[in-house]
């Protein structure tokens, strides 16, 4: 196992004490976010947690619960949570984010908002001084309006590109049945301001910055796991 993996599996499963018995929890998406499924379901089966229920925010998170036998609920049912955790791309020193590399941020972003407790995990190759850094910032677009949304965000001052599927022709489908546009800022001075205006753009339905969400994070690094909050 190299540092990195073994640095998230760490993170991960210090962000998975933080779920009591009785919880409704918000589950993550990719390859860090399934190691704390894995552990929440390792915890739910040696007898440390009863009667946690998950939502996840993909398909992939619901494969992941199922693997590990975590019981699956929706927002329809709990809309508000006790507590989520996701991995990142890219993470800054203040908590803020982007995510959406595994093209799941619109649902990502909307279980986040529903949780009293926000937690991000990574190893601390995701962490930057600046976001954008060598990160492109993803964005949720619906198909009709690709070539317009693309057109705004070059006006914009960021070089788009539509991501192309691999083991398939064509562009990324979302789980939403939307596309995705990933869009090169450079480092970006001030995230929240770029998030609002990205939001003003027709046809962008949702960006992978996830600003002011997390309330603490936890990161591996290949000796021990910093603890990280507001």
């Amino acid at each position: 196992m190299s540092w990195k993996q073994e640095a998230k599996r760490k993170a991960a499963d210090r962000a998975i004490h933080h779920v009591k018995s009785g919880m409704v929890v918000g589950l993550g998406s990719g390859s860090t976010a399934a190691e704390g499924i894995r552990a929440l379901g390792e915890r739910l089966r040696n007898g440390e947690l009863t009667d946690v229920k998950g939502v996840p925010t993909s398909y992939q998170a619901i494969q992941e619960a199922i693997k590990v036998k975590v019981p699956l609920t929706t927002l329809d049912e709990y809309p508000e949570l006790d507590m989520g955790f996701d991995g990142v791309d890219q993470m800054d020193h203040d908590l803020n984010a982007i995510k959406g590399g595994g093209g799941a941020l619109l649902r990502e972003k909307i279980v986040a908002s529903c949780c009293r407790e926000y937690i991000l995990i990574a190893d601390n190759s995701k962490l930057a001084d600046i976001l954008g850094t060598g990160q492109a910032v993803y964005c949720e677009v619906h198909p009709i309006a690709v070539t317009p949304v693309m057109r705004k965000l070059e006006a914009i001052g960021g070089t788009p590109v539509v991501r192309q599927a691999t083991g398939k022709l064509g562009p990324v489908v979302t789980d939403n049945g939307n596309n995705l546009i990933d869009v090169d800022f450079g480092p970006i001075k001030d995230p929240k301001a770029l998030n609002q205006r990205l939001h003003s753009v027709q046809g962008l339905l949702e960006t992978g910055l996830f600003i002011g969400y997390a309330d603490l994070a936890y990161v591996g690094t290949e000796t021990d796991v910093l603890k990280l909050t507001k």
